[in-house]
C-alpha cells in the first residue's frame, strides 16, 4: 500500500522527536513531558529511517518474523537504544545480569491508521493536561505479552482480552513503570526461540487514584481521575481502564531479551494475600472506637482524612500514617486489642452455643453461624456475658 510521503513524514517526525527529546538523559521520564506537546519537529525522519535501516538490514533472524512491520531496529550506539537497554537491565538488579538483550525496535507508525493514533494520543494528552491544570502527567512504562499477543497490540490496538488480570486490581490494562520492568518480566512466558518481549509505552496517566486489590473498578470513579494505582507513593502497577486503553497507551518501543527459563530466585515470589494473622479491626470501627477518647475537634480531622481515603484521594497507608499521628500508637494498640479481644470472646461464645444446639437438636434452620454471630449485638453480648 502507498501512503502520502506528507503523512509518513508527520509520523515519523512526531515518534523521532518523542524519541529524541525524551531519551537525551539518564531517565525514561522527563518532569515536564514537552515532547509530548507538539507534532511538528525540524529533524529530517527520511535520514532517520535509513539510519535505523541500514542497522536492520541484517535483521533477518526468524526470530522477528512476527514483527516486521511498522518496526524498525536500532543500532548499538544510538542513543535511544543504549539507554533503554541500560535502564532495563539495571532495573532487573541480579537477573539483569543473566539477561541479554537481543533486539530493540522502535514503532515508526508508517500508514494513514498508525498516524491517526499518534494524533489521537496527541489530542487526548492535551486534553488531560487541560482537564488537570496543564499536567497530563505522561509516563514510560511497560507492557509484556507473549509474541502474538503483542503482534496483534502492534497490528490493532489493545483488545478486551488483554484486561483479563484475573481482577486483582479491576478490569484494566496494566503496565509497570519504566524503573520496575521485574513486575512484567515475572510474569512473561518464554517463547519456543528462548525470548520473551516487552512494550515500552508513552502512557497519559493524568490524575491517578488508589486502586485496591479485589477491587472490580472497570473505569474511573469520578471525573477527578484518568487511571489507577496501587499505591499513590511508590506504584508498582499502572492501571488504565478498557475504556481508555487505545487512547491513553501508545507503544513506542518493542525489547526482545532472553533471561534464565526459571527465574524463581531473582525476586519474592508475592503470596496470595492472606487475611492479617496480627491484631486487626475495621477502620470505621477503629474510628468509633477513638471517638470515646478524643475531643470532638479531634475526631472531626479523623473523619474528614477517612472521608478523603474513601474517595481514594489519599492511600489507605496515608491513613494509617495520620491516624498514628494524630491519635498515638497507644490508644490505637489498645483500641485494636480491645477490639480483638471482644472478638476472640464472642467467636468463642458462638461456638460453644453452636455445640449446645447441635447436641439439642436446636439448630434447624440456622444455615450460617456467621449470621447468627452477626445478629448479636451489643446488648445482647454483654447479657450472655453475664
Amino acid at each position: 500500500m502507498n501512503h502520502s510521503p506528507i503523512l509518513l513524514r508527520n509520523a515519523n517526525c512526531i515518534i523521532h522527536d518523542a524519541a529524541s527529546n525524551s531519551l537525551s538523559d539518564n531517565s525514561l521520564d522527563k518532569p515536564n513531558n514537552k515532547e509530548t506537546r507538539s507534532l511538528d519537529t525540524g529533524h529530517d525522519p527520511d535520514s532517520f529511517v535509513s539510519d535505523c535501516e541500514s542497522c536492520s538490514s541484517s535483521d533477518g533472524s526468524s526470530y522477528f518474523q512476527d514483527f516486521s512491520g511498522g518496526l524498525v531496529r536500532l543500532c548499538e550506539g544510538d542513543r535511544a537504544h543504549d539507554l533503554i537497554k541500560r535502564k532495563f537491565l539495571s532495573s532487573l538488579g541480579l537477573l539483569g545480569t543473566q539477561t541479554r538483550v537481543v533486539a530493540i525496535r522502535r514503532n515508526i507508525y508508517s500508514g494513514v491508521m498508525s498516524q491517526a493514533k499518534i494524533q489521537s494520543f496527541q489530542i487526548f494528552t492535551k486534553a488531560v493536561e487541560k482537564k488537570n491544570s496543564d499536567d497530563a502527567n505522561v509516563k514510560y512504562a511497560w507492557y509484556g505479552n507473549t509474541r502474538s499477543a503483542i503482534c496483534q497490540v502492534l497490528k490493532h490496538g489493545f483488545g478486551p482480552q488483554l484486561t483479563d488480570n484475573n481482577g486483582i486490581y479491576g478490569c484494566g490494562l496494566y503496565l509497570s513503570p519504566d524503573n520496575c520492568p521485574l513486575e512484567c518480566v515475572k510474569n512473561l512466558k518464554v517463547g519456543g526461540d528462548g525470548l520473551r518481549h516487552l512494550l515500552l509505552c508513552r502512557v497519559i496517566l493524568g490524575k491517578a487514584e488508589v486502586v485496591n486489590p479485589g477491587s472490580d473498578q472497570c473505569h474511573p470513579s469520578s471525573e477527578e481521575f484518568d487511571s489507577g494505582v496501587d499505591n499513590l507513593s511508590d506504584p508498582k502497577k499502572y492501571i488504565v481502564w478498557s475504556t481508555h486503553m487505545n487512547t491513553h497507551v501508545l507503544p513506542e518501543f518493542l525489547i526482545s531479551f532472553k533471561a534464565p527459563p526459571s527465574l524463581r530466585g531473582y525476586f519474592r515470589v508475592h503470596e496470595p494475600l492472606r487475611k492479617p494473622t496480627s491484631p486487626w479491626m475495621p477502620l470505621q470501627t477503629l474510628i468509633d472506637a477513638l471517638s470515646k477518647f478524643l475531643p470532638p475537634t479531634t475526631m472531626r480531622l479523623i473523619s474528614k482524612h477517612y472521608s478523603e481515603q474513601r474517595e481514594k484521594k489519599i492511600s489507605r497507608e496515608e491513613l494509617v500514617r495520620r491516624l498514628r499521628q494524630i491519635a498515638g500508637d497507644r490508644l490505637l494498640i489498645a483500641a485494636i486489642k480491645s477490639f480483638a479481644t471482644k472478638a476472640l470472646r464472642m467467636n468463642r461464645l458462638c461456638m460453644r452455643m453452636k455445640r449446645t444446639m447441635l447436641l439439642t437438636g436446636q439448630l434447624d434452620g440456622l444455615n450460617n453461624m456467621n449470621d447468627f454471630s452477626e445478629g448479636l449485638g451489643t446488648k445482647e453480648w454483654n447479657n450472655n456475658k453475664k
